[in-house]
């Protein structure tokens, strides 16, 4: 099987092709760099993604929020429920922990709210 990619870690946009053969990478193409390569690799075998949300705020306000790190794409549903169902107090600052490790990662804040 081929699977057809774009590239997203730089610029370029590298159209990707990716072998695939019963569950196993034999071949990568199209990428002018490394990384287009380890991106494709990780893409077909275990992706990721970083989810970006908004919290309640006590005030009946929203803040802004993401996870410091990608958490696995088949995660991102239940990662969301997690988030919808939390409320902060404010203040908040940029980078605060909003919610601790769902799913390896925390979720921060995105912006300052008084």
């Amino acid at each position: 099987m081929i699977r057809d990619l774009t590239c997203i870690v730089c610029p370029q946009g590298c159209s990707l092709k990716v072998e695939i053969e019963d569950g196993k990478i034999l071949s990568v193409s199209g990428n002018t760099c490394p990384r287009g390569e380890k991106y494709a690799i990780a893409e077909c075998t275990h992706p990721e993604r970083c989810v970006t949300s908004t919290v309640k705020c006590d005030n009946g306000d929203v803040v802004s929020v993401k996870t410091d790190r990608a958490i696995p794409k088949e995660k991102i549903f239940e990662c969301m429920e997690i988030i919808n169902k939390q409320t902060v107090t404010l203040p908040i600052s940029i980078g605060d922990v909003i919610i601790a490790d769902v799913f390896g990662a925390n979720v921060v804040a995105t912006q300052n709210k008084n």
